[in-house]
């Protein structure tokens, strides 16, 4: 090799290598990784098209009010008068949550540890969970009154099964190697389930408190259409009925955003008490998304 030829192969080694300019990424990739923008962009655009329809087509404010007359139904009622409604919703509905939650952790435990007590109660609750609770929601309100007692019975049928179910499948799906050494080891009962199936079981509990969070937003609602003097769900059989239909609409949005408040809040609940699953759950989507 001559010296030329040498100091050439010298120079191509030492020479960078241009670097790779990245792709912009396109707009709709961009969305994606914005996931409160793409909602809000989706529902704002749903609210015009919702707007300029109802205006375009002339159709009554009795048959679908336009957003513009719902934000009239908002100010024609007091601050004062919707917090009242807003709070006797929601203290329902908190209760009966609450009550449905601690029923239904003991109950999940003896289903998950016994298949005596699974074979012998998970049908009954099936039954009971296929009753319509409209229909017997007048049956409750005759026995208990009218005060809070029955409305909270009532949320805590709505909200009760799916926290069972999601408990018992998630205490059941602990790996039998470390009940079985657990066992070995002679570790009280009361042990194995906090320290062994209740963190394997914290994901499918936490998806079962988001479902029953919003349901029993519905049963505090299903509850004063039978029964009540004061909620929203009040408000909006007492508005219909006078066929104030923008102060319907504006009740029922006050209740989609209550659930979507009360959802956030339970994800939040978990996102600081257990980050862990969140990432973990997180990286499973990432293949999905790359793809």
């Amino acid at each position: 090799m001559t010296v030329s030829e040498t100091q050439d192969t010298a120079a191509a080694k030492t020479t960078p290598k241009p670097e790779r300019l990245e792709r912009p990424l396109p707009v709709s990739e961009k969305l994606l990784r914005m996931p409160v923008i793409l909602p809000l962009i989706t529902f704002l655009l749903i609210l015009v098209i919702w707007e300029a329809g109802t205006r375009l087509f002339s159709v009554p404010s009795f048959v679908l009010p336009a957003p513009s007359r719902i934000l009239g139904g908002f100010e024609s009622v007091t601050a004062g008068r919707w917090m009242e409604h807003i709070w006797a919703t929601l203290r329902v509905a908190l209760i009966g949550y609450a009550v449905s939650f601690v029923i239904s952790l003991p109950i999940a435990v003896g289903l998950a540890k016994s298949r005596l007590l699974s074979g012998a109660f998970y049908p009954l609750l099936v039954v009971i969970q296929s009753v319509p609770v409209v229909a017997v929601a007048p049956i409750i309100i005759v026995v208990l009154g009218t005060g809070d007692a029955p409305r909270v019975v009532i949320t805590f049928m709505i909200s009760f099964f799916p926290l069972v179910v999601s408990m018992t499948t998630g205490l059941a799906a602990t790996p039998p190697e470390l009940i079985e050494l657990s066992r070995s080891l002679r570790a009280p009962s009361f042990r194995e389930i906090t320290q062994i199936r209740l963190p394997y079981a914290t994901p499918y509990i936490f998806s079962g408190m988001k479902i029953s969070i919003t349901l029993s937003v519905i049963g505090a609602v299903v509850s004063e259409f039978v029964a009540a003097e004061k909620g929203i769900g009040y408000f909006i059989q007492f508005s219909t009925s006078m066929f104030k239909l923008p102060q319907a609409w504006a009740g029922l949005v006050i209740l989609v955003v209550m659930s979507l408040v009360l959802f956030q809040l339970v994800s939040l609940a978990q996102r600081s008490s257990f980050p862990g699953h969140c990432r973990r759950d997180r990286n499973d989507e990432l293949p999905d998304q790359q793809h």
